[in-house]
């Protein structure tokens, strides 16, 4: 999912944006390392689903269901992964950063509309919603691979099999305890690790297709139309089997911002699809020798001698592919709340030189408790590959249709020329849809309940905060009616900086009425300080603060930050030297404003929603630590709301 995976950039030192003059051979091992995890790993389970007896919707391994499934996965990776993402999505990039809510930014706004208006409104909720699956995609994703690594175990002998369990449990739990410390360390091997992991699921279908080459016969497509055309709506089932081997594409296009393009397109073409098609291709081969193994056979094509080994290989890759996705749901979260769709959180950045490497422990405590509970709930991957899926597939038909809005809208691309591969994409994706529906029943509803529940927060905060903004807007004083005011009663200036944080740049805020009106005293100098959400990934340091003078002592400062990144006002405040505003920090006194929301005004939110509004807002990280502001040098002042 991801705009994930910031360990991978401090790994090879790279800053968003910078991926042209880097190493493009450093960077593509990186990719490898960290895009394609997610992806990588899904041989584990994909053909096992198609055709083991414990799967919910199956096929006997015959000859002719063999080919025809290797056919499905095979045009699959084709036209969702190479086609879709590395043709045509990925060139829909903001300012090199993908993903969907990178899309979504894109997306104009006609001019004097509101966010939310017109045919915005209902795209901005549908990538909202896509945006909402990948935290369900986030907590499958880490309990099937480590479980479906751990399951050779109980190839190797039936001994092992009471520790899977316990073993998959150990193993999540301290990836998620290692995150506060920061990946750093961890994201240097994380390429190498991946490569020995796709040379040898490469080798090791290569083996049994050279035993059995006939199984390349699988490329030609007609083998899929004749399973479907015997299958009939039973072929449709299927495809939310074979959606297992493009669970991860949405990966591609969400790290492009981290890696760059070429390089992950380099990673895909040379290493990641020969050696996944090798892989598939090998289990199709095995079990037209051997029906029978059917069972798990991804590790029935490993030598005996070599279990232990490709156990220990396929945990790391599934450990990667797991941290690319909960590095990813961090990433998500921090574009949410500087998009204005989650309430503030605690980002901790990890790195002192890496400002994309962030740890939420909120989100990670969450994603925690809901892989233990899938895994404790679940039991087997088997069971577990019901909920995966449906998510997936959503989310990719989200990204077509937003893709297809920007290409009309921001590009000004014919319907001509944009409508026939946008219908083509969509009927891929909607077939697959179709096949996951069933799902639902079994294990499918996980990731909707999930969707569900983050997307209500979403909108409800986001709708909560345009309703106090309205609010706050009706009531605010011009600035220049406020100043004038000011020089008219000359009121006694203390010394030092008093800062008042100002949502709307060009009024007076609030907690400066408020403070004037009481104390009737002012600092000599005074900044109002506005933070302003801009729809791009990162705004260079460079163009961050603008000054201005107001006279009188006051001054208007702008701090722009793009979606990719967490404010910081000391150091917004300390930029302001270099513009002429020269501020003492430990002389300087902070000014915020406190609502205590009361859910008994006349907006149109319902009730319930009113309600959760203000308990998401009294659970908000405080904007004192958000904003990164001293506490002992912040002043509150309290305001009631009505809702």
């Amino acid at each position: 999912m991801t705009d994930a995976t910031a360990q991978a950039r401090s790994a090879e030192g790279h800053a968003h944006g910078g991926h042209a003059h880097q190493n493009q051979w450093a960077l593509f091992l990186g990719a490898i390392g960290v895009v394609f995890g997610d992806i990588g790993t899904s041989p584990l389970y994909t053909v096992k689903e198609c055709f083991s007896p414990a799967s919910t919707h199956r096929v006997d391994p015959t000859p002719d269901n063999i080919l025809g499934i290797l056919s499905l996965i095979f045009w699959s990776l084709l036209m969702s992964v190479t086609v879709k993402y590395l043709t045509f999505i990925m060139k829909a990039d903001n300012q090199g950063a993908g993903g969907i809510l990178a899309l979504l930014a894109l997306v104009p706004t006609p001019k004097g509309d509101k966010p939310g208006s017109g045919l915005a409104g209902p795209i901005v909720l549908l990538a909202l919603f896509g945006s909402a699956l990948l935290y369900g995609d986030g907590i499958i994703t880490p309990a099937i691979s480590v479980l479906s690594a751990m399951e050779g175990l109980e190839v190797a002998t039936t001994t092992l099999k009471p520790a899977i369990l316990p073993l998959t449990l150990g193993i999540l739990l301290g990836l998620f305890m290692l995150q506060k410390r920061g990946t750093a360390g961890v994201g240097a091997v994380f390429g190498p690790l991946t490569l020995v992991w796709f040379i040898a699921i490469a080798v090791l279908g290569l083996r049994y297709i050279i035993l059995n080459p006939a199984v390349l016969a699988a490329v030609n497509p007609l083998y899929a139309v004749h399973f479907f055309m015997e299958h009939k709506g039973h072929g449709i089932l299927m495809l939310g089997a074979v959606v297992l081997c493009i669970t991860g594409g949405e990966a591609l296009y969400a790290d492009m911002g981290h890696f760059g393009l070429k390089p992950i397109r380099m990673g895909w073409y040379l290493v990641v699809w020969p050696a996944l098609v090798l892989n598939y291709f090998g289990q199709g081969a095995l079990l037209l020798q051997h029906p029978e193994l059917a069972t798990n056979p991804f590790y029935a094509l490993v030598p005996s001698w070599f279990l232990y080994p490709m156990v220990a290989i396929a945990t790391g890759a599934a450990i990667v592919a797991s941290q690319a996705l909960i590095s990813g749901a961090f990433s998500l979260t921090q574009q949410a709340v500087q998009l204005g769709y989650f309430p503030r959180v605690n980002i901790v950045h990890t790195s002192k030189h890496t400002e994309g490497q962030i740890y939420i422990p909120e989100i990670n405590r969450a994603l925690l408790v809901a892989c233990v509970w899938l895994v404790v709930s679940f039991k087997t991957s088997t069971a577990l590959a019901a909920t995966y899926g449906i998510a997936v597939t959503i989310t990719m038909a989200i990204t077509s249709i937003v893709y297809y809005v920007v290409v009309t809208r921001r590009w000004n691309w014919p319907v001509w020329k944009a409508l026939p591969p946008v219908l083509i994409f969509l009927a891929i994706d909607i077939a697959f849809l179709a096949g996951n529906i069933p799902k639902i029943a079994h294990g499918g509803w996980f990731p909707l309940t999930v969707a569900g529940i983050v997307f209500t927060a979403m909108t409800t905060w986001k709708t909560g905060r345009r309703i106090l903004a309205e609010a706050f807007k009706a009531e605010i004083q011009p600035l220049d009616e406020f100043l004038g005011e000011v020089a008219e009663v000359k009121p006694h200036r203390v010394k030092g900086t008093a800062v008042f944080m100002a949502s709307n740049p060009y009024g007076t805020p609030p907690v400066l009425r408020h403070h004037f009106k009481h104390n009737q005293i002012l600092h000599e100098q005074v900044v109002l300080l506005s933070i302003v959400s801009e729809r791009v990934p990162e705004v260079p340091a460079s163009e961050r603060v603008e000054v201005e003078n107001l006279d009188n002592g006051f001054f208007r400062v702008t701090a722009r930050y793009g979606f990719m990144q967490t404010p910081n006002v000391p150091s917004v405040l300390a930029a302001c030297r270099e513009k002429g505003l020269v501020i003492e920090l430990r002389h300087t006194s902070y000014y915020l404003g406190r609502e205590t929301l009361l859910p008994t005004g006349r907006s149109k939110m319902s009730k319930w929603r009113k309600g959760l509004f203000a308990f998401i807002s009294r659970n908000a990280r405080p904007a004192t630590a958000y904003f990164g502001l001293p506490p002992g040098r912040v002043v509150e002042l309290g305001m009631q709301i009505d809702l």
